[in-house]
């Protein structure tokens, strides 16, 4: 099934590809299975057909950078991989792609190693001769173009290529993921910017960050992404083994190299944390369920923030000819809202018929947050649950633990899950709680500026 599972993902994305022909050594380079069906095309499609709507469901091929985006902001997510839609790269993703390249030029040209010139020169012939859609401006373009020889220069002083033994240049690999819960095979895919052998015989995972921000030894010691390539090493190459491998960022703005080592356990948790994370997300998509916004301030690099729905009525508001197919005058009945909240009236029927209202609007038209002169109004989705306490009682007091909850108490009840089994966790998710969803308001006097005001973060 796992192999019948890879073949079919394999399929999937090749079917995705249309128009685009590949030669068997090229589909063999996607999956080392899926040549030998080639000639079993009219198979596969059928097979695709008639089983991939179950296998594919429960089954997912993804990244820890996806992954990551979903904890950092669902709606982002689900913009950038279930829906797909295309989307203008930050300045800094851009000219992060382009150091990268040409720090892989330096290291790939082995035994004779590209100067400093020739490895600068690369960087120049790649990088935009002139302001483009991501660097707008000349003065832009130039002031990235002026970092980049800058980085290289301090890089190349610092790490003369042929100092190293480099065994791998932006080395790609896959983890699979086991999910027997839920009787599922998924593959965790990603790629190394760098992997060396160093002089005493252990190896080191580098990956190269273009980013301002050195973050502390402790959150590098816990970065899940570094565990995630130290696994995908080691089930490539099952000699490096965590006592002689280690894991390092590189700071390339600053020429700093923080390095970690790695436990078995850190490739135990990277996995778990990635099988609650897919677990997640396949229950919203089988569900239906919304993928909600996370508002923060990573929301001014987001290249999604006119379409998503804690922004979208900002852009439609300050539009010239606004879309809004609801007669309700919305932009009224938030300026009215936000003055009883801010004058803190004690009008709660006015207030209740406000609410619904606007939460009628915001399910109509698809937002999350309504904007006003005096501020915004958010919806959020918030979960309560409540105890079935004749059921628990069934649960517990076979194995001795009822009485540690003897009042139904609730508290209690939280503080005893996190001792119990799992087996007895998931009889009282399953059958002792329910759970119900319910829409609210959330009110802030936090002026928004209007998206003139604020710089382009692309």
């Amino acid at each position: 099934m796992r192999l019948l599972a890879r073949l079919l993902h394999s399929h999937y994305y090749l079917k995705r590809s249309s128009g685009v022909c590949l030669s068997r050594k090229a589909v063999q380079g996607l999956d080392p299975y899926l040549h030998l069906l080639m000639p079993r095309t009219n198979f596969l499609n059928a097979l695709y057909t008639s089983l991939s709507s179950e296998i594919l469901q429960t089954a997912m091929r993804t990244s820890y950078s996806a992954l990551q985006t979903y904890t950092q902001c669902p709606q982002k997510y689900k913009f950038q991989e279930i829906d797909r839609i295309p989307a203008k790269k930050s300045k800094e993703a851009v000219f992060g792609t382009y150091v990268h390249s040409a720090l892989n030029f330096m290291f790939k040209q082995t035994p004779l190693f590209p100067t400093v010139e020739e490895t600068c020169g690369h960087f120049r012939i790649n990088f935009p001769a002139s302001p483009n859609d991501v660097f707008e401006t000349e003065a832009i373009r130039k002031a990235y173009f002026d970092e980049g020889v800058r980085i290289l220069k301090s890089f190349y002083k610092k790490n003369p290529p042929w100092n190293f033994s480099v065994l791998g240049l932006e080395t790609r690999f896959e983890v699979i993921l086991e999910d027997e819960k839920n009787s599922a095979t998924h593959i965790l895919a990603g790629k190394i910017d760098r992997i060396d052998k160093l002089s005493d015989g252990t190896y080191e995972i580098i990956d190269y960050k273009t980013a301002k921000r050195l973050p502390s030894q402790e959150a590098v010691d816990s970065d899940l992404q570094l565990s995630l390539y130290a696994l995908g090493v080691q089930k490539k190459w099952p000699h490096m083994s965590s006592e002689n491998l280690k894991v390092s960022l590189y700071f390339l703005k600053h020429q700093e190299k923080l390095s970690s080592l790695r436990t078995p356990d850190s490739g135990q948790r990277v996995l778990r944390n990635a099988l609650e994370t897919i677990s997640e997300i396949s229950t919203r998509t089988a569900g239906n369920k919304q993928f909600e916004p996370m508002p923060s301030a990573l929301c001014d690099y987001c290249p999604y923030k006119p379409l998503c729905p804690a922004w979208k009525h900002l852009y439609r508001k300050r539009a010239t000819n606004p879309t809004d197919s609801a007669p309700l005058p919305i932009d009224d009945i938030t300026k009215e809202y936000l003055a009883l909240k801010k004058e803190d009236q004690k009008n709660g029927k006015r207030m209740d018929e406000l609410q619904a209202k606007i939460k009628e609007y915001m399910e109509r038209e698809g937002v999350t947050r309504v904007f006003g002169d005096e501020g915004y109004i958010s919806r959020s989705v918030q979960t309560r649950h409540s105890y079935r306490f004749d059921k628990i009682r069934e649960i517990l007091e076979p194995i001795g633990k009822w009485k540690d909850i003897l009042d139904a108490d609730e508290k209690k009840l939280r503080s005893l899950m996190k001792e119990l089994p799992e087996e007895t966790r998931q009889k009282l998710i399953l059958y002792g709680i329910e759970t119900r969803e319910f829409i609210a308001l959330k009110v802030s006097l936090k002026k928004i500026k209007s998206p003139e005001e604020v710089s382009p973060a692309q």
